[in-house]
């Protein structure tokens, strides 16, 4: 993933990985993902430094996948009119919420399921169940 990362979304914004700092987070458009069945489309953003992607709509298989990876993924309908490229934000995935930093604005999400929360907290679903030896539907 770490040799993918340098190309991430570059047919879409060349030289995206240069503007990458180590947790940022996307904010993107609706559907997400669309066309990306497999788990290295989260895992190469991961790479690359993002710790987050903010969506109005995922296509479900990324949505699944990015968990899977340990990449947290927020669905907010109004994420491209909330947030604006430089901003600051704090996120609390299991409260549902996400602060702007320097207005102190807050916005609310539908928090990440508990057993999601689990698979993120562990880096990913593989490391999820090398430490729990099953899945867990709660915790």
């Amino acid at each position: 993933m770490e040799e993918m990362a340098p190309y991430v979304m570059e047919d879409i914004r060349p030289n995206f990985y240069k503007e990458i700092t180590e947790g940022d987070i996307i904010v993107a458009g609706k559907n997400f993902g669309c066309g990306s069945s497999r788990e290295a489309a989260p895992a190469v953003l991961k790479a690359a430094g993002i710790s987050a992607v903010i969506s109005p709509l995922f296509a479900r298989i990324f949505y699944r996948n990015a968990i899977n990876v340990g990449l947290p993924v927020i669905t907010l309908e109004s994420a491209n009119k909330t947030f604006s490229a430089g901003e600051t934000l704090e996120i609390d995935l299991e409260l549902g919420k996400i602060l702007k930093v320097d207005s102190g604005i807050l916005t609310n999400f539908q928090p990440i399921p508990s057993f999601m929360m689990g698979i993120l907290r562990e880096g990913g679903l593989v490391p999820y169940i090398k430490k729990n030896k099953r899945f867990i539907l709660s915790n």
